[in-house]
């Protein structure tokens, strides 16, 4: 209640910019109430109550003030206002709650998405602490939670779940000190069942860090998804990560520096080949025939075909040819855009 009266006081402020926002205060008691099944008209009657106070008090006020009647009556016009406005967004927060899951599961993972998206809540009940560390993951496989859960006991750490039906695992690793994120990776390398396919992102603090580094590892999780690399860090991938939420730039590319390819004998194989071992020798023409087991003309032969199929030269292209052959070589076919999470958990 009083969170209430402070409300309905600040609009007469001489200052006021139209009708307060209302207080967070008051939409969480709308939603307490519903999840209660206290009766919408008795929370309701409660803030009819209020406003009749509020208007006694408003009267005495004005009668020892010896506010004229013509601004008294604009006062009480303003407070009936201000009414309808807070007794409608009350009812709406109240209805709203009242048609959620019921469970206490769902009604946590609804919890984690709205502290995702920003909004000031009670996380306490989460068992998890925010202000700390944070290290995201986000894992696949029907073994990931136990996977998962294993890694934070070997790097001491609390862990707060958000399981996604039947698809990916949401995770958070949360400590006083920093994690990082090369000791995650060394003891998934040891203990992380083939099967398991994990994303994470990179070591934030704080709420906005750990709202960053599950943006981190989700932005990873196609990635991860593709089955091919088991572990990945979001920093190893970050700007391939980035490439996949852009569908025309993904499909321009594989257009651009790999369709073209395809129209060799081979379907492009051995230029496939050779521009893979002259990214990874750095381009260094040589370096390149060494790992291919050719000689340096034929290596030089086949990049200025390569230059002829796809019309431009290397020089002017090889960040975006090498991009193509990652996203090819990773086969990035998962869509990253996968339903709310389901169910909730935290452990020590």
């Amino acid at each position: 209640m009083p969170a209430a009266l402070d409300y309905g006081i600040a609009a007469l402020e001489p200052n006021a910019d139209g009708a307060p926002r209302i207080p967070t205060a008051l939409l969480s008691q709308a939603r307490l109430a519903a999840r209660n099944r206290v009766s919408l008209d008795t929370v309701l009657r409660r803030y009819l109550a209020g406003y009749i106070l509020l208007g006694d008090f408003i009267l005495d006020e004005a009668e020892r003030a010896g506010i004229s009647g013509g601004d008294l009556q604009l006062l009480l016009r303003t407070q009936a206002t201000l009414l309808d406005h807070l007794l409608a967004d009350i009812a709406e927060e109240y209805e709203r709650e009242s048609e959620r899951p019921s469970s206490t599961e769902e009604r946590r993972a609804e919890q984690i998405e709205r502290l995702l998206a920003g909004e000031q809540l009670d996380a306490t009940g989460l068992s998890y602490d925010f202000g700390g560390w944070h290290l995201g993951i986000v894992a696949s496989g029907a073994v990931a939670p136990e996977a998962v859960a294993r890694l934070a006991g070997t790097v001491d750490c609390r862990l707060l779940t958000v399981r996604r039906d039947g698809r990916a695992l949401w995770a958070w690793l949360g400590s006083r000190r920093r994690i990082e994120p090369d000791q995650l990776g060394d003891r998934a390398a040891l203990e992380l069942p083939a099967e398991v396919g994990l994303a994470i992102g990179e070591p934030g603090k704080g709420m906005a860090g750990w709202r960053l580094t599950h943006r981190q590892a989700k932005a990873a999780l196609p990635i991860a998804f593709s089955g091919r690399e088991g572990l990945v860090r979001y920093s190893d991938v970050a700007l391939v990560a980035s490439m996949m939420s852009d569908d025309l730039l993904v499909t321009s590319l594989r257009d651009l520096f790999l369709a073209p390819l395809a129209e060799e004998r081979d379907g492009g194989a051995v230029a496939r080949e050779t521009l893979r071992a002259y990214f990874a020798a750095e381009r260094n023409v040589s370096s390149a025939a060494a790992i291919l087991g050719v000689s340096r003309q034929a290596v030089g032969r086949r990049l200025r075909a390569v230059e002829d199929r796809i019309g431009r030269s290397l020089s002017s292209c090889a960040a975006e040819v090498e991009a193509a052959l990652k996203l090819e070589e990773d086969d990035l076919t998962f869509d990253p855009r996968i339903p709310p999470p389901y169910v909730v958990t935290s452990v020590d």
